[in-house]
């Protein structure tokens, strides 16, 4: 199962050692990433697989809320599937 995680917020040192960091400690493989930098501010999407998450959804998504907060950052966690629903007219 894909997924899509998104990361938004001021340009800080470790930013994708942190976040990648909890994807390997919960199980979940990173497949692809793109970030930039926009005028201070760090914008990042990575595909990430998720079927071989060893914790629960929401305690996945718990988790990167608390990361998000910890580093003053919004993390969102979106399956691939609601993606493309929302986006299919």
């Amino acid at each position: 199962m894909k997924a899509f995680i998104t990361v938004i917020g001021k340009d800080t040192v470790g930013v994708i050692a942190k976040v990648s960091g909890l994807c390997a400690e919960i199980g979940i493989n990173v497949e692809d990433v793109t970030q930039s930098i926009l005028q201070g501010m760090f914008a990042m999407i990575m595909l990430v697989d998720i079927s071989g998450c060893k914790v629960s959804h929401d305690e996945m998504h718990a988790r990167f809320a608390a990361l998000g907060k910890e580093m003053g950052m919004q993390i969102n966690v979106t399956r691939q599937e609601v993606f493309d629903a929302m986006h299919t007219v």
